[in-house]
Parts: C-alpha cells; structure tokens; sequence
C-alpha cells in the first residue's frame, strides 16, 4: 500500500485557455516525484483519498495560482442536460454525500506564463508537503 499524495490534474488539450494544468503535468512529476500526478478527466468518477482531493485545474478570473480550499467557494456552470455536469458539481456532490471532507484546489489562471505558473505552483506545492 502506497502512502503517496495523489495530486489530480483537470483540463483539456484542445483548449489553449484550459490546457496549461496538462502541458505542467510532466515537469511537477519531475520536481515532485513523491507525488502521483494524474490527469482526470472531470467527468469520470473522482475517488477521494481519506475523503481527500488534491486537483490542479484552470480557474477563470485568477491573476496568479491560488490555492481553494473552500467548495463554497466554487461556482457550478448551468446545466441543462448530463452532459453539463462539470467538475464543480461533482466535487459539491462528493461533499454532500459524504465522499469529500476536505478539498485543495490549486487553481491556475487562463492568463498566465507558463514558466510563472509552474514556479508559482511549486511554491505552493512546497507549502502543502510534510
């Protein structure tokens, strides 16, 4: 049994607004190998470790990489059919069902250097280990 922290990356490669979290994934498992970086898809199943999320994902509105840890904080897209279900209400229906008791969320911005964002995302990464 494995004691690493599992740190979940979101985005989409064909999206250059929403692609960074991915393009970063190789060089974070390179300066963190102690942590498994996984690159989810938002609509599969997440799996709370110990009722635990770690995700790196694009957060609009941000000017540099913030740490969420705060589901209130996370605003749901409207939805009109199941395909509109987003990441958002997946993680306020793990919450509400018991699933998750505590969330990190390093949100990246859509507007930012991607050598900026990977410093400022190892810092805060830095931060968070034992």
């Amino acid at each position: 049994m494995t004691n690493k922290k599992t740190i979940y990356i979101f985005g989409n490669p064909l999206l250059c607004f929403d692609n960074l979290p991915i393009k970063l994934a190789p060089k974070l498992k390179k300066a963190f190998q102690e942590i498994d970086f996984i690159i989810q898809d938002p609509n599969e199943n997440l799996k709370p470790k110990n009722n635990e999320l770690i995700i790196i994902d694009t957060v609009v509105g941000l000017k540099k990489v913030t740490i969420i840890n705060s589901i209130k904080k996370i605003e749901l897209s409207p939805t009109c059919s199941m395909h509109d279900f987003d990441l958002g209400f997946n993680l306020k229906l793990l919450k509400k069902i018991g699933k998750l008791k505590k969330i990190i969320i390093f949100g990246i911005p859509t507007k930012i250097d991607e050598e900026e964002a990977l410093k400022q995302l190892i810092n805060l990464i830095n931060v968070l280990r034992p």
